[in-house]
């Protein structure tokens, strides 16, 4: 019995392959522990508080642009309703020189009274063509403008075509024009400056319809 035993146990140390490559000695990879997500390493503490501080300030000046913007929104929307009136002949003089006052008015709130309040003829035009990005008020269309505003006999000699041109003048110039907050913005954007925490109070513009000189 222990003689067989003994040669059973020879034959099977035979039976195994001597090679130590071959594939008969490889083992199972045991993968290591997952790394956990949380708590994340300390530098993704810096990126978050980063991101945050850089998404504030986005906010704080979109919301800074936004409250400076309300007299634009309020001009905008008193055009719409005079350009409505544009149709009716008998309405068209009226609603031309509410919109060259409400021009005049928009230009009073985006830059102070001093620097516009003043201009006329030739300045005023060049002055909206400057902040406006554009070059039709000083070409012809600012003086129809204020001809139509001061001389309704000027304003019913314009149809309804030609009134609409003008209206067109108006809306771009209330809808693109640079004010000064903006400018002062654009400057500290590119100087790497803060906006103010607060803004000064801008007038109504309605407010400011039938007084604007």
């Amino acid at each position: 019995m222990v003689l067989s035993a003994s040669i059973r146990a020879i034959r099977g140390s035979f039976s195994m392959n001597p090679d130590p490559t071959s594939l008969d000695r490889l083992h199972d990879i045991v993968a290591p522990s997952p790394v956990p997500w949380w708590p994340p390493a300390p530098g993704w503490y810096y990126v978050l508080v980063l991101v945050l501080l850089i998404v504030l300030v986005l906010l704080i000046r979109g919301f800074l642009r936004w409250q400076h913007n309300r007299y634009r929104r309020e001009a905008l929307a008193e055009f719409a309703r005079q350009e409505q009136r544009l149709r009716d002949p008998a309405q068209r003089p009226a609603a031309l020189a509410t919109m060259a006052e409400l021009l005049k008015r928009a230009a009073i709130t985006a830059y102070s009274r001093p620097a516009v309040a003043g201009l006329t003829g030739q300045a005023w035009f060049a002055f909206l063509d400057r902040t406006g990005h554009t070059t039709v008020f000083a070409r012809g269309e600012g003086a129809k403008l204020a001809g139509a505003a001061y001389d309704p006999a000027s304003a019913a000699s314009l149809n309804e075509a030609e009134a609409r041109v003008l209206a067109q003048r108006v809306r771009h110039w209330l809808r693109h024009h640079t004010s000064e907050f903006e400018q002062k913005d654009a400057k500290a954007a590119k100087e790497g400056l803060d906006l103010p925490a607060s803004l000064p109070s801008r007038p109504s513009v309605q407010n400011g319809l039938g007084r604007a000189t």
